[in-house]
């Protein structure tokens, strides 16, 4: 029986797992690596703490599961996205990797937005460019450490990286390469004229592949350290997002995927690349070759319930140290008791600014219609519906381009409340599916390394073979009716508040001494 293993190289760890051709996960390991902040905003890594960690991971899951390392048919990558790895010319890093929630480089987007033009970045990119982006870091390295510029002969991605150090090959996938700000999406190649506008040798870039291709094998020299033997495939894998929906069987037209994590994610597949018009949704190549995905963002889903959790949940958190009962669950369990639209309390859930529909880093939480008839339960279920509220404004705009969602799948912390799955199907007037596999990203990559080294035939087929429904939650359409007129005022809210939450902004800066 052929065993493929998918790597995730992530922001706080590189995990691994092994996994046979029906799709179960005989071993699983992460082994974790610092963060740096060396200024306010900055967010680097040591890319050698990747190499690392993948290593130990990769070995751990080989003799863990006890498969001789010669029956792994291949290997698939994926991890975080955008992150920028400077290489010289004998392979060394230049720097610390920049990351993808790295917020240094508001400048250098402000000039590619205005040398190439807004529209034209849609155009080419399918996206505006924003901070966490690729290729502002490379202008921000140019403009602010001109000697590590000039050394620059190879640029790369995180999980490329590690690519690099098994194989000894400069090798990205097209998912991974739509989050640099210099592909064209449509032709799913470097774009020419974004290399020329921004002055970027081409030759600094890594070839680019389909995410079911393989890119190079396990270099004995280079790649000992996995425990991987050496021959053994390196397929192209993808960025986290698209890894993640082949993980979800989201590679078909019809289905949506939701991980309500600490982030909210709305994932929708489609076989034309679509670009929201004013670049509200990020529109990148999928892992499936010849197909898109589109994708919006709120920036606190679940972290919202734990945030109200943390704060105001004390009473639920001692009553469930004492009783070993989930404190998380007491709280739903007293929300589940209050009607839908609790009672006219909505809640805006921009704890951290917010991302889709509106890219505003000052966005603030607000709890609008409080009264005296209102109590944590009603808070509680506000704060689950308000989440609700910002995933529908992602998949109304997916909606608005035509992208049909007939089957929502969902995963992350926030799916194993039942009242919650049951509030979203509500508000999405849609089935909702949690799965038999959760762990998202690395199972992705394990079945592109699958499709690969040819133990499944496609992508659909893997999913279909390694994937299965575990539960559904059915919309109640008389519920949607009051969700739907509940909605409208959420959504008014922002534009009345979007001016004070600036105002807001500038007057916690300005008295900063004192907080």
């Amino acid at each position: 029986m052929p065993y493929m293993i998918g790597l995730d190289v992530g922001t706080s760890g590189a995990k691994a797992l092994l996994i046979n051709e029906r799709g179960v996960v005989l071993a699983s390991a992460t082994h974790t690596y610092p963060l740096s902040a060396p200024k306010p905003l900055w967010s680097e890594q040591d890319p050698e703490d990747w190499w690392r960690a993948s290593c130990q991971s990769i070995s751990e899951v080989v003799s863990e599961s006890g498969v001789d390392n010669k029956e792994v048919a291949g290997i698939g990558l994926t991890g975080q996205m955008h992150g920028l790895v400077l290489l010289d010319k004998n392979g060394e890093v230049l720097r610390p990797a920049i990351l993808w929630n790295d917020q240094r480089t508001a400048e250098e987007c402000k000039l590619i937005t205005e040398t190439i033009g807004f529209d034209t970045l849609l155009e080419i990119t399918g996206n505006p460019v924003l901070p966490g982006f690729t290729a502002p870091k490379i202008l921000w390295v140019k403009r602010h450490e001109p000697e590590i510029y000039e050394q620059i002969a190879h640029i790369l991605l995180p999980k490329d990286y590690v690519r690099y150090r098994l194989t000894g090959e400069f090798a990205i996938d097209v998912a991974d390469a739509s989050g640099t700000s210099l592909l064209n999406v449509e032709q799913r190649d470097w774009s020419s004229e974004m290399l020329h506008a921004l002055d970027i040798p081409d030759e600094w870039l890594p070839d680019v592949y389909e995410s079911v291709e393989v890119t190079s094998e396990i270099n004995k020299k280079r790649g000992g350290q996995s425990g991987l033997s050496p021959g053994t495939s390196v397929v192209a894998g993808a960025g986290d997002q698209a890894a993640g929906g082949v993980g979800s069987g989201t590679v078909s037209e019809g289905i949506v995927s939701v991980v309500l994590g600490t982030s909210g994610v709305v994932f929708a597949h489609t076989d034309q690349l679509s670009v929201e018009p004013e670049g509200k949704l990020h529109a990148f190549c999928h892992a499936v070759p010849e197909a898109w995905h589109v994708m919006g963002v709120t920036l606190s889903a679940a972290g919202s319930l734990r945030w109200f959790h943390d704060t105001l949940g004390i009473e639920e958190q001692n009553v469930g140290a004492e009783t070993g009962k989930d404190s998380y669950e007491l709280l739903t369990q007293e929300a589940a008791k209050i009607s839908p639209g609790s009672e006219g309390l909505v809640f805006l859930p921009y704890l951290t600014g917010e991302r889709t529909p509106y890219p505003d880093p000052d966005a603030r939480g607000v709890f609008y219609g409080l009264t005296s008839r209102h109590t944590k339960a009603h808070m509680t279920r506000a704060v689950m519906e308000g989440v609700g509220f910002s995933l529908l404004d992602c998949l109304e705009l997916i909606r608005d381009l035509g992208i049909t969602a007939s089957q929502i799948r969902i995963s992350g912390g926030g799916a194993k409340s039942d009242l919650w799955k049951q509030i979203l199907a509500d508000i999405f007037q849609t089935e909702l599916v949690t799965l038999s596999t959760t762990e998202g990203a690395p199972f992705g990559a394990a079945l592109l390394a699958g499709v690969g080294t040819s133990v499944y035939e496609n992508v659909r087929e893997a999913c279909d073979a390694a994937i299965s429904i575990s539960s559904l939650t059915h919309p109640n359409g008389k519920i949607n009716k009051i969700y739907r007129d509940y909605y409208q005022i959420y959504r008014e809210l922002y534009p009345s508040l979007k001016d004070k939450f600036k105002e807001t902004s500038n007057l916690v800066n300005k008295y900063e001494e004192f907080n």
